[in-house]
This record gives structure tokens, C-alpha cells and sequence, in this order.
């Protein structure tokens, strides 16, 4: 009587290794990304191959590059990977979703992650802060975060084709001001008090180009520069050190803290509106997802987010953007 061949499991701890790995194409990066030791990565990845029988990587000290057999088997093992994290969120036993909420400073993602707390009791949603949604959505689409807040029009085609966003909020914007400036007397700066002026947002910050282009957006045809570089700051205590010896204006939005020695204004005539979406990676099934939607929805509805003044403002892509519903 013949004899069946024997079955083959393929852990997908394996099969997580491959992935980062080939998304990085870098062991010390996947490495990190996966919170496990480099040699272990290794390990696991040569387990993969001689379990599949094929090469999967060409490894020179320079870089790292998919083989044919990798390309091959890379979208099965994503399908796989999301696959075993729907099972597990179908039975409660969903991973931490990791939510990115830009910067401490921020209160729009912060109120919507503490509602979807209280919705989802039972589940774990971690705060990340990586300063701007152009940065972030990269890691949404690596596997690195699940979620983030920001300008969703103001990011690349090719970020937002693999993305779902929803509508949150038209926040409106400010000037941060040092508190000797003529301007800091004022209750509300009227936008054309700036002109002449330079105003920092963000420009040359690899992380925040959604943010630089809705300054330039604003400020066009209003005799506003957006200010030059300055180092790049990582961390609030950075960023009040960098931006304190600046001494320029700082485009932020209303909510946004004053650090020491500034105060934050409110932009008038018009009022500038700064539009957020909660953003997350098309395809993506988790029980905490739903909380946070469902929490976005709540504080919208209950806050006002979506009331334009008369007197709003936002560039006509980003409002028809803030119409379209995942």
C-alpha cells in the first residue's frame, strides 16, 4: 500500500523573517524591526530556505537582493502573514496595533486613541510618534505601524494607493510666536500681518513634506516665505532648542502646546484649516482598528471637527480628499 508524502508546516515565524527582510533588504534593519538578535534573523532565514529548497536572498557585504524564487514567494508569504493575524483577531487574540499620533504635542489622534481605548477595552493600542505623516505612512505600508494621523492628499500617489483613510478633522491652524514679538499682543494674528516674513514649517524635513507643502499652499500670492531649513530635530526637547534659537515664526495648528518663551496664536482672515485623516494600510482586519474608526466618528460628531468658518480655508485638493469615505 503506497505511502502518503509526509505534510510540511512552514512556522510562520520563518515566514515573518523572510518578509522583513525582504522589505528592508537589510539583516541588521529587519533585525531591529522584528526586536530579535541579527543571528537569530539569519538563522531563521537559511531554516526558510533549505525548508523550501531554494535561495531566497543574494547576500554580497554590500547588499541584499530577492532572488527570482524571493520574488516569487514574497506575496504568498504577506497573504499568509495577514491570513494567521485575522485568524488570531477573529479569536481575540490580536497583536498590539500600533497607532502613530505625529508628535506628544498633537491632541486630534490623542483624543481619538484614548476614545478607542474605552471602546476596546480588551485591546492593546500602543502609541507611536514618528513627526509627519509622509514618514509614517512608509512604515504603515512596511509592516512597522498600523495607523497614523495627518494630510492624507499631501501625500505621493504611490504612498495613498496602498492606503485607506477616513476624514477626522479640519484643525485650525496657528502661529507660534517668541513672546517678545510684536505679533504675540495680539489675541488673533490676521494672516496678513505676516507679510514680508518668513515662518518655519517643516521645510527640509524628510518627515513633513504634507505639512511644507500646505504652508506653501497657503502662503502663495500673500507675501510669506516658508523659512529655511534648520537642523534637523528629533524629540520635543530638540525641536524647542533648535526653533528657540531660531527666533522665527512656526506654523502649527491650535491645539499645539507653547513652549517656553512663545505663545501660540490663532491664524485669522481667513482662518486656515489644517486637514487630518486617520490613515492606515488598505487590507488590514483588526478589532482595534474598528475601535479607532468608530472613535474618530465619535469625536468628530461630538467636537465639531467637520464646522468650516466662513472665513476657512484649505487648497481645493485636500477638500474634495476630506469628502471621499473608506
Amino acid at each position: 500500500m503506497p505511502t502518503s508524502a509526509p505534510t510540511r508546516d512552514l512556522d510562520p515565524r520563518l515566514l515573518r523573517a523572510f518578509v522583513a527582510v525582504a522589505e528592508e533588504l537589510h539583516f541588521t534593519r529587519a533585525a531591529a524591526r522584528l526586536y530579535v538578535a541579527q543571528q537569530a534573523l539569519s538563522r531563521d532565514v537559511r531554516r526558510l530556505e533549505r525548508e523550501l529548497g531554494a535561495e531566497l536572498f543574494v547576500r554580497t557585504t554590500r547588499q541584499v537582493t530577492l532572488t527570482p524564487d524571493g520574488e516569487r514567494l514574497l506575496p504568498y508569504a504577506r497573504r499568509m502573514l495577514q491570513t494567521q493575524e485575522e485568524l488570531l483577531a477573529a479569536f481575540g487574540q490580536a497583536r498590539p496595533l500600533l497607532v502613530d499620533l505625529n508628535s506628544p504635542g498633537l491632541s486630534t489622534g490623542r483624543e481619538v486613541l484614548h476614545r478607542a481605548r474605552r471602546l476596546a477595552p480588551d485591546q492593546e493600542l500602543m502609541a507611536r510618534y514618528e513627526s509627519g505623516l509622509t514618514h509614517a505612512a512608509a512604515e504603515v505600508l512596511a509592516g512597522r505601524l498600523d495607523a497614523s494621523f495627518g494630510r492624507f492628499a499631501g501625500l505621493p500617489a504611490a504612498l495613498r494607493a496602498g492606503l485607506g483613510h477616513q476624514p477626522v478633522r479640519y484643525e485650525p491652524m496657528a502661529i507660534l510666536l517668541p513672546e517678545g514679538d510684536p505679533l504675540a499682543r495680539l489675541p488673533e494674528v490676521p494672516l496678513e500681518a505676516l507679510a514680508g516674513r518668513a515662518v518655519y514649517a517643516g521645510a527640509g524635513n524628510p518627515r513633513t513634506p504634507e505639512w511644507t507643502d500646505l504652508a506653501h499652499r497657503l502662503f502663495e500670492g500673500r507675501g510669506i516665505e516658508v523659512a529655511a531649513p534648520v537642523p534637523l530635530a528629533v524629540g520635543e526637547e530638540e525641536f524647542q532648542r533648535v526653533m528657540g534659537r531660531s527666533a522665527v515664526p512656526v506654523l502649527a495648528v491650535v491645539g499645539f502646546p507653547a513652549m517656553p518663551g512663545t505663545v501660540v496664536r490663532p491664524l485669522v482672515a481667513p482662518v486656515p484649516l489644517s486637514p487630518v485623516s486617520l490613515v492606515w494600510r488598505k487590507g488590514l482586519i483588526h478589532p482595534a482598528l474598528d475601535a479607532l474608526r468608530q472613535a474618530a466618528v465619535q469625536a468628530a460628531a461630538e467636537n465639531g471637527w467637520f464646522r468650516r468658518p466662513g472665513e476657512g480655508w484649505i487648497p481645493d485638493s485636500d477638500a474634495a480628499v476630506m469628502y471621499v469615505q473608506n
